[in-house]
């Protein structure tokens, strides 16, 4: 439990970097420099009003300076980030493949709001997070081969796919249906879950985001044919659901 908590406060940390890469990797800001600062003012956040969780309930949602709102967002990615790692650690333990699933969920999040927020999915979640998962397959306990094959495939396959459905609908369709960014974060699903994982992801995803897609257009009055449903969202949405199953059940297993 003590190493759980440990990985609890480490998320919420990972969380609120998370957010600075969701604000400013759709931006093409760089993630290091500068320090941290009020998207409305401008003003640089001080290290106690940039504590997780605690200083957006301290400050009221509020910047100090300005009193612009703070996004609900960025405790969000903090609080799901650090229960994420809560609950793969307490099933898992210390080790790699804790590491591992801590590492894609931390991705899978960012991602989420990425999409959901600026509907971008940037280059170094979705291609580097694959290049992260084909390298922890390699590393793999046991038979490393049918590890890394697995993860290979997963990522050739699945992307394949993917862009297929998307060639043949702009074909049809004679318009983007489908965006490369999609076809990239569904390959680094598949790198960290193999082949059925990604699949997976990808069905339970169509599924969500066809009913919660067509409710929201309905009650938001949107055009059917005009609006982009944000697929990554769903895409991560869905990958976090199988990771955590995975967990849990291997967890039980272990």
């Amino acid at each position: 439990m003590e190493v759980a908590v440990l990985a609890l406060l480490l998320g919420l940390l990972i969380g609120s970097f998370l957010n600075v890469c969701i604000y400013r990797l759709p931006r093409d800001l760089s993630v290091v420099r500068p320090r941290s600062f009020c998207p409305a003012c401008g003003k640089t956040i001080a290290w106690y009003d940039n504590i997780p969780v605690a200083s957006y309930v301290l400050l009221g949602g509020r910047c100090r300076h300005c009193g612009a709102r703070i996004s609900w967002r960025y405790p969000a990615v903090e609080v799901i980030t650090g229960v994420l790692f809560f609950v793969t650690v307490l099933n898992l333990g210390a080790g790699l493949p804790a590491l591992k699933w801590c590492l894609f969920e931390a991705l899978m999040t960012g991602l989420l709001f990425c999409d959901l927020e600026q509907r971008i999915l940037p280059d170094e979640f979705t291609l580097g997070g694959g290049a992260v998962g084909i390298l922890l397959a390699a590393a793999a306990p046991g038979d490393r081969w049918a590890s890394l094959l697995e993860s290979v495939l997963g990522v050739v396959v699945a992307a394949g796919l993917l862009w297929l459905v998307g060639f043949v609908y702009k074909a049809v369709r004679h318009k983007e249906g489908l965006g490369l960014g999609d076809v990239k974060m569904l390959g680094a699903v598949g790198a960290f879950m193999g082949l059925a994982g990604a699949l997976q992801t990808l069905i339970l995803a169509s599924l969500a985001g066809s009913l919660i897609g067509v409710i929201y257009i309905r009650l938001a009055k949107k055009d059917y044919s005009s609006y982009e449903l944000p697929l990554g969202t769903f895409l991560a949405a869905a990958a976090l659901v199988l990771a955590l199953l995975r967990v849990y059940y291997r967890g039980l297993t272990a």
